[in-house]
């Protein structure tokens, strides 16, 4: 089959595209994190994964807490300590679901690309509003630790 005869025989919807510049980092739950959620879920697409950036300020941290979603993590930039394990760039992370993410901190900071999604056993589907993009974040003894 031509390349032409495919084009025209596509049923498929073309990719979404975006470029982490045409967003700003927004807030996050956890201190020292900012984001550039580049895809994520919404009304009109409510299956969508969180998909972009985390960019980890010197002594950002977040504390142990539970998803029903499924994850996956590559470390970019900077070296980070996950449940006691240092990870550092090239290090990929992958929680299934459930999952609990053990409590991280960083020293000097860094950036970890991240991919969310439906748990394919749980259903449980990734938090966008009000998580990656917060006008401010709330005490961190206020944040659910169990979802």
């Amino acid at each position: 089959m031509s390349e032409a005869a495919r084009k025209s025989d596509r049923k498929d919807p073309p990719p979404q595209v975006r470029h982490v510049d045409e967003m700003e980092w927004e807030t996050i739950r956890w201190p020292g994190e900012t984001g550039k959620m580049l895809f994520h879920p919404s009304e009109e697409n409510p299956t969508a994964p969180n998909a972009g950036l985390l960019r980890l300020a010197p002594g950002a941290h977040h504390p142990w807490h539970r998803h029903d979603f499924a994850q996956v993590w590559y470390i970019l930039e900077g070296e980070f300590t996950i449940g006691g394990r240092v990870c550092t760039p090239g290090t990929m992370l992958c929680h299934g679901d459930p999952h609990c993410e053990e409590e991280l901190h960083t020293e000097h900071g860094g950036m970890i690309l991240i991919v969310q999604y439906p748990g394919p056993t749980t259903g449980g589907r990734p938090i966008y509003d009000k998580r990656f993009n917060m006008d401010k974040r709330i005490e961190m003894a206020l944040e659910r630790t169990d979802v």
